[in-house]
């Protein structure tokens, strides 16, 4: 049964006014405003650094020294999203992990259409790795347009023989830039965080002429050699399908691929993780997770 939380959590949402004709400056200022009432933790470290040419940021928390790196790609549609917007949400799965991750702050459409976005994000996992950073203790995670760009990462490092790392976690990922599953219409009334609508404008936004493109939906994509994944999706999300289809044909192909359906969870319900007890708890299952797949990925002594 869903906490209490939740129902308060939706209401809030559906209560705040929505501007359907708001600029993509509006709708970035908006993400800024919310996360600001998601303030850090005072143990909590940031370290600006540049990667490549991308502004990122190191975020650690004291006391946790751990060997795992988590590469994070926030989501926003490729359009909206910021250091900003996801350190707060970073913070708590470093948190739970108990290593570092490196956010990166990948360039936006419409001013930087596909593949910038795709382009930054490997530049930013070679960095890692040119610094020395073992790559069976990384793991490539993102949340939502940022889960469907942790796979189309991994698929660009597969397709030009990098090594990989230990696993890839996609949250709420959108997968499949076409929109057009039987969820994307049949949750639109229940999933208040997104709309189809938005979704369509995001993704014109981004790669309008290329929808299908393996690297810009990589529900599209011949999925064969990818590290293992983890997968965690709302069954209140317009974006449902995106998830289990995407499971289907890696399992399909032979990835080691595993699907977590969450009831009643909204989109990316993990960045409420402060106000909404389902999203430490998805927090903590994805660290637990990352911390079998980096062990199994070690060597063994």
């Amino acid at each position: 049964m869903a906490s209490p939380e939740l129902a308060t959590l939706i209401g809030m949402m559906r209560a705040a006014p929505r501007n359907e004709s708001a600029t993509v400056q509006e709708r970035r200022d908006g993400f800024e405003q919310l996360a600001a009432l998601m303030p850090l933790p005072a143990d909590v470290r940031v370290e600006k650094v540049d990667v490549a040419g991308i502004p990122s940021e190191w975020i650690s928390v004291e006391g946790k020294d751990g060997p795992t790196t988590l590469l994070f790609l926030h989501g926003g549609g490729y359009v909206i999203g910021s250091l900003t917007t996801h350190r707060r949400a970073v913070s708590d799965f470093v948190r739970a992990t108990g290593g570092r991750a490196l956010l990166i702050d990948y360039r936006l459409a419409p001013e930087h259409p596909h593949p910038a976005a795709v382009d930054d994000a490997v530049a930013a996992y070679r960095w890692l790795l040119a610094q020395g950073v073992d790559p069976q203790h990384t793991v490539v995670i993102g949340d939502s347009a940022g889960g469907g760009l942790t796979a189309a990462t991994l698929l660009a490092l597969r397709d030009a023989s990098d090594p990989l790392p230990s696993a890839g976690v996609l949250l709420s990922p959108w997968l499949d830039l076409v929109c057009d599953s039987e969820s994307m219409t049949i949750k639109a009334s229940v999933d208040p965080m997104i709309t189809p609508a938005d979704l369509h404008g995001w993704a014109d936004m981004y790669a309008s002429s290329h929808l299908k493109a393996p690297l810009v939906s990589p529900h599209y994509a011949q999925l064969a050699g990818l590290p293992p994944l983890l997968i965690q999706v709302g069954s209140a999300e317009v974006l449902l399908d995106d998830s289990t289809r995407f499971a289907e044909r890696a399992k399909a192909a032979g990835v080691d691929a595993t699907l977590e359906v969450w009831d009643d969870m909204i989109h990316v319900w993990h960045l409420f993780a402060m106000m909404l007890p389902e999203g430490q708890q998805a927090i903590d299952r994805v660290a637990a997770y990352i911390k079998e797949r980096v062990a199994a990925a070690a060597p063994t002594p």
